[in-house]
């Protein structure tokens, strides 16, 4: 790991208003790293099943573009969480943002070329924006004290809703763009993905100084620390509690599968109802606002009435969001638009509460290799969840598919129980 000079760490240790004033920095930096990153995420998600049934031909395999940027996410994750580990948040976070744009890019000149093989690799490299994009959420809780680390984590995702909104209601005016510029309209999107990610590497690379997760281990390992300011750690950093880890993993991997295999046949729906590109924006759109806009208010309520009952809510919230999907009509926009901001909502439960855990189990020391790892997992759920739901669709029916990912999460609720009764997980 890159050592900080004993003269910076101490400056910390010795001014708990200094160090704050980092962590709100810290914060800052990040909340613009994911406005960039929630534009980059937004293409992949709004016309990439769409762009794979054009270039395939099929719509049984409009989920594997979900499917692969996805896997790639997984693999981008395990490789920024330990670079993070060794090297610092700064360097891993402006690493995977980067590669994110070089994929968009990729994805691009394989729809120019219509070179399926092409876009297969660019969509895995693609994914590195997405895992990146979810790791910045970490970031701001390096610093933050451990009973405002939701909300720290809260704040860091709610930022990625202006690009993540923005992004997908950009659909057409990027389509005419791309047109113009003799690239296949679908792909208009991600060259404003290639664009957002690059410039939210950048972001983090230049301004997320002093890196937080290496000075907040620093000064974690300073033997004067408890003395000079004990209010650094209340207490000693605990070692890793492989129970709630377990707790915290089943909540986002579950909540992750449900959300996506439902997400990413929507405007495949849409689309063979005869929905136009703008709507399927409209309502793709509202689905990613959902899914952070709500996190400033998540984030209190997971610090302040508990991980675990936020955990349990987000499972009867993908399961609504499911019935209501099943038994939308074809052309009814409303009920769709419920249905998707529902999905956005238990998603954004699952995912803070779940993080929250994660964090709460995990010392500084190992976190940031922890986290990578754990979202290998998450990104894994969600490859085959988007993989599964063309071929699900496919076989029966979108209503199906919606019912079968509420249910889905509903399992994370036994999960949550045996928890409480074996004291694996903290339900505050």
């Amino acid at each position: 790991m890159q050592q900080i000079s004993e003269r910076l760490i101490r400056s910390y240790v010795l001014s708990p208003e200094r160090r704050h004033a980092l962590y709100r920095r810290t914060l800052v930096v990040v909340i613009f790293s994911q406005i960039f990153g929630g534009a980059g995420l937004a293409a992949g998600v709004t016309v990439g099943a769409l762009l794979a049934q054009q270039m395939l031909g099929t719509a049984g395999l409009a989920g594997l573009p979900s499917a692969l940027f996805t896997l790639g996410s997984a693999g981008a994750a395990l490789l920024v969480g330990r670079i993070s580990q060794r090297r610092g948040r700064r360097v891993g976070l402006s690493a995977g943002f980067i590669a994110g744009g070089i994929g968009a890019a990729g994805v691009v000149l394989a729809a120019v070329t219509n070179n399926v093989i092409l876009l297969f690799i660019a969509l895995l490299v693609y994914g590195s924006g997405t895992a990146t994009n979810l790791q910045a959420r970490y970031a701001g809780t390096d610093l933050a004290p451990a009973r405002r680390r939701a909300t720290a984590v809260s704040m860091a995702m709610v930022s990625t809703t202006l690009g993540a909104v923005a992004g997908p209601n950009l659909v057409t005016p990027m389509g005419v763009l791309a047109a113009n510029l003799g690239i296949p309209a679908l792909a208009g999107p991600f060259l404003l993905a290639a664009a957002a990610y690059t410039l939210a590497g950048i972001v983090l690379f230049f301004w997320l100084r002093p890196d937080p997760l290496l000075l907040a281990t620093a000064i974690t390992n300073q033997d004067q620390t408890a003395a000079v300011a004990p209010d650094v750690q209340s207490r000693p950093e605990p070692s890793v509690n492989s129970r709630g880890v377990t707790v915290g993993t089943t909540v986002m991997v579950l909540t992750q599968v449900a959300m996506v295999a439902i997400m990413t046949m929507t405007p495949v729906h849409m689309q063979s109802h005869g929905h136009g590109l703008t709507e399927v924006g409209i309502v793709i759109g509202i689905h990613i606002g959902f899914m952070y806009l709500p996190s400033l208010v998540t984030g209190m309520l997971v610090d302040k009435l508990g991980r675990v009952p936020m955990a349990i809510a987000a499972g009867l919230t993908l399961l609504a969001a499911g019935i209501v999907a099943a038994t939308a009509p074809a052309q009814s926009m409303m009920q769709l638009m419920i249905a998707l901001a529902l999905l956005g909502l238990g998603w954004n439960f699952g995912l803070i509460s779940g993080t929250a855990l994660i964090v709460d189990a995990t010392p500084l020391e190992t976190r940031a290799k922890t986290q990578g790892s754990i979202d290998v997992l998450i990104a894994l759920a969600g490859a085959t969840g988007g993989a599964l739901s063309g071929v699900v669709v496919a076989g029966s029916s979108y209503a199906i598919l919606s019912l079968a990912g509420g249910i889905l999460s509903l399992m994370l609720i036994p999960v949550l129980i045996w928890s409480q009764r074996t004291g694996a997980a903290p339900t505050g």
